[in-house]
């Protein structure tokens, strides 16, 4: 078991509770959620931020739709601890600007819960807002940086870089033997999360890259980068950026006759990469991630079914980790005997085990509660397990 955080009342937010108590007693609102007259709260008030438009649009809808699957199912089970889960859907628009507007608009609207954001330069830009207002924030993004601020309100619902990178570099160095490898990334967070950690891998393992490009996020013409990294004749190409222009990436250096295995982490394994690349391009590149497959076991296979039902769309990673981490908040907020706050469920969350679609839950400290990846290649549009990755 990791060591986790001690958490303790102090005299002071022990007359916090008294005075909340007796104003939620007046029939007020208190931290979020509607009271009845006798202060009763009836719901559980969760904002989901994240993109609903622009390029990472795919990502904020898929979080969306798992965050809800998981909620509407809560709610017919009786709700979490008797509370009816109520989703408000905000967009951000991909801007970090626009996140952490939505954020303050999250805490002067006393939500208990914040989803948010798919991206982990909007998830930086937010927290900062929602750590102070004690509303815990469960995120997608996956860059070491979140966890390094040392929040007790930020929750990871998928493992860092540094865990997808050290899977993917033992299975590309250790397993396939590659030695010659360059890398593209942007400079958005996730790029330089993915950036240094898969560098850091390398370097451990005595490799220094054959080239080291690096862009920015919303470039879509890589054509000059990647000339570069022709000359140099890698056998491996990571590739640390978002879906969309990860599968441009691949696309234009197959086209400019670049060879080498294409290796990433999540944004490989997602449909939208595939569809970007093209087949052809997609084809073989080696992927690290918590999810390879909806037919991994009983439990994956149901949750596959149940978000074809309700979407008609084939699941995959980003809706399972919002699916899990809605499970986990619903689990946190159960066991608290509706003693709701902030500050609660996020000490909950920390105490929580939760066996879900991607693994096994137990929350550090910093909002770490997964630590391990498996390694697929595409193959045909679709990601197969690799049986002796480890």
């Amino acid at each position: 078991m990791r060591e986790k955080r001690a958490y303790r009342w102090t005299a002071t937010a022990a007359v916090v509770l008294i005075v909340s108590s007796l104003v939620a007693a007046c029939g007020r609102e208190s931290g979020g959620g509607s009271a009845s007259a006798s202060g009763a709260k009836k719901q559980l008030r969760v904002a989901v931020i994240g993109p609903q438009s622009g390029q990472l649009a795919s990502l904020g809808d898929w979080d969306y739709k798992g965050v809800t699957l998981a909620a509407n199912k809560i709610n017919d089970a009786g709700g979490a601890g008797g509370l009816k889960i109520e989703i408000t859907r905000m967009d951000d628009q991909g801007d970090p600007t626009t996140g952490g507007n939505l954020a303050r608009k999250a805490v002067s609207q006393h939500f208990d819960v914040v989803f948010g954001s798919s991206s982990s330069t909007i998830s930086l830009a937010m927290l900062p807002i929602l750590t102070p207002a004690k509303i815990p924030q469960i995120t997608s993004g996956q860059a070491d940086a979140l966890t390094q601020q040392k929040s007790q309100y930020i929750f990871l619902d998928s493992p860092t870089s540094t865990t997808y990178d050290a899977t993917l570099a033992e299975y590309v160095v250790g397993k396939l033997g590659k030695k010659k490898i360059a890398m593209i990334t942007n400079n958005g967070a996730y790029g330089a999360g993915e950036h240094d950690a898969f560098l850091a891998q390398l370097k451990k393992r005595g490799i220094q890259p054959v080239a080291d490009k690096v862009i920015p996020p919303d470039q879509k013409e890589m054509s000059g980068s990647l000339s570069q990294i022709r000359t140099a004749k890698p056998d491996a190409l990571f590739i640390g950026a978002e879906e969309v222009q990860s599968g441009l990436i691949a696309k234009q250096a197959r086209s400019l006759g670049i060879d080498a295995t294409i290796v990433e982490g999540a944004p490989a394994g997602t449909p939208q990469y595939d569809e970007t690349a093209g087949k052809e391009a997609s084809e073989g590149t080696i992927v690290s991630s918590p999810y390879l497959s909806n037919d991994l076991n009983d439990q994956t296979r149901a949750f596959a079914a149940a978000y074809k039902k309700a979407y008609g769309e084939t699941a995959e990673l980003h809706g399972a980790k919002a699916y899990d981490g809605m499970q986990v908040v619903a689990k946190a907020v159960a066991s608290l005997d509706g003693k709701i706050s902030g500050e609660a469920i996020a000490q909950a969350m920390h105490d929580i085990n939760y066996d879900g679609l991607l693994g096994h839950f137990d929350y550090s400290d910093v909002g770490v509660g997964l630590s391990q990846t498996h390694i697929g290649v595409i193959k045909n549009g679709e990601v197969k397990a690799v049986d002796d990755a480890g």
